[in-house]
């Protein structure tokens, strides 16, 4: 049986986490926030830039050859802005994965704890039920491991092929200057 104590105690950590977790979040719209603000000066500068070249221009040759150069540095600031982006974006989702994780955790061993209780008080002849339950609360867990480690997994590939898109695009306009 649960106590007031053990419930204020859960709530109090639960409310903790609720907070933790909000300035986690609010950190990463900060990050992104400050990358935005990068990114538009730095797009400003070089538009400023790109002017001044354009109006330095003296023929139509010199005009193309200005307009290629411009490509292979704006796939790489793109890449680059974009894998920002993304670093912020899977470092929130890391945080958020873990600490779900550890609730996740924690409340299967008070579940557990719940379950054995009730065994130890379970009248005589249900030993079968209490073993039914039990097998059934382990099959539950297992289901819900596998469920994670095939999340990180298929985040793990969709990293690994969001890393071979970018390197391809960097290197597919570097190839046509």
């Amino acid at each position: 049986m649960l106590t007031v104590e053990q419930v204020m105690a859960s709530h109090k950590a639960n409310i903790e986490t609720l907070f933790g977790l909000t300035n986690k979040a609010f950190e990463g719209v900060e990050k992104i926030v400050e990358l935005n603000l990068a990114a538009s000066k730095a797009a400003l500068s070089d538009a400023s830039s790109h002017t001044q070249s354009l109006l330095n221009v003296k023929d139509a040759q010199e005009l193309v050859a200005l307009q290629s150069s411009l490509f292979q540095p704006l796939a790489e600031k793109t890449a680059a802005y974009n894998r920002h982006l993304y670093d912020i974006a899977t470092g929130v989702t890391a945080e958020f994965s873990k600490n779900v994780e550890a609730q996740a955790a924690e409340a299967q061993q008070k579940f557990m704890g719940l379950v054995d209780n009730a065994a130890k008080n379970a009248p005589a002849g249900s030993e079968a039920a209490v073993a039914i339950m039990k097998s059934s609360v382990a099959a539950a867990n297992n289901a819900m491991e596998s469920v994670q480690k095939a999340v990180k997994q298929a985040t793990e590939v969709a990293e690994a092929n969001y890393n071979a898109v970018a390197a391809t695009a960097v290197n597919a306009t570097s190839k046509k200057r």
